[in-house]
């Protein structure tokens, strides 16, 4: 089952429910908060039940979607996949050894990318910095947690950054990595798929410019090579996430290292089962 956050045209943000063609308003059902939904004990079936109500219809021409997250902090694993170990590793002499060491470490590279209210939804401008030379989307998975550090569902992630700043200096990471629209989440969040099917899932990565492809790629999930409950134990571990959290995966599609982004590209990021991720990119 598949849940989203939008705006109706009285402005009013709602759940919604994903049909084939349209969205169930979930508010007349008591659904009103992700917050809520997501700490109960069963959500999906919280959801079957609701839709065997009579839930009002609304066309998805008639809506703005929004991020799928209220307060829920936005947080990042790196280097789990051997791409991103490569890549990361041939954009900074500096720091190489780093990025070799941390994919065979027992703890995972994490770190902090973004609050709620400044993550970008499907169809919502993402950022590259005016102050970097080597700008890239990072596609990823994105596990979905409640607060007691359980995963509840998946949704679509793109991880913008910067690679000359962060390869000029790994304390750098920072700056490339969070700034303004540097992070995009959506469409949906599926809810009761396991590990071992996400592991499945296909990842694809397609930049278009001036209406041309100048850059696609596939990837799989079952390339990370951390266990999903090994990611949580570590983001859990002395922490404390009142109102859930959000864990990008890491990426194994890294274009080239001649190619960057450029203003007005459209960043379109696809996982089976999960839907599309369309942002066009601005210089923030």
């Amino acid at each position: 089952m598949k849940i989203c956050r939008f705006k109706n045209k009285h402005n009013e943000i709602r759940l919604g429910l994903a049909t084939d063609d349209a969205l169930l308003d979930l508010a007349s059902a008591g659904l009103t908060s992700l917050f809520t939904l997501l700490e109960s004990e069963d959500p999906v079936a919280q959801l079957k039940k609701a839709a065997e109500g009579n839930l009002p219809r609304v066309a998805l021409a008639d809506v703005h979607l929004c991020a799928p997250v209220e307060q829920q902090e936005v947080w990042a694993a790196g280097v789990t996949y051997l791409r991103s170990k490569t890549a990361r590793m041939e954009e900074s002499n500096f720091s190489a050894s780093a990025y070799d060491r941390v994919y065979a470490a027992e703890r995972p590279e994490i770190f902090f990318k973004s609050l709620a209210e400044k993550v970008v939804a499907t169809g919502e401008p993402v950022g590259i910095r005016r102050d970097a030379r080597w700008n890239v989307p990072e596609p990823e998975l994105a596990l979905v947690f409640n607060s007691k550090g359980k995963i509840v569902g998946h949704t679509i992630g793109n991880d913008m950054s910067s690679r000359d700043i962060e390869g000029e200096n790994l304390l750098y990471l920072p700056q490339a990595k969070t700034y303004h629209r540097s992070c995009a989440l959506g469409p949906w969040i599926r809810l009761g798929a396991t590990e071992a099917e996400a592991r499945e899932w296909k990842i694809r990565l397609a930049i278009q410019r001036t209406g041309k492809i100048v850059f696609s790629g596939e990837t799989s999930v079952g390339q990370i090579k951390r266990r999903f409950e090994e990611l949580a134990g570590f983001l859990f571990r002395c922490q404390v996430f009142p109102h859930g959290a959000v864990l990008l995966t890491g990426t194994g599609l890294v274009p080239p290292d001649g190619f960057t982004l450029q203003e007005y590209d459209v960043v379109e990021i696809e996982i089976t089962g999960l839907g599309i991720l369309r942002n066009t990119v601005t210089i923030v």
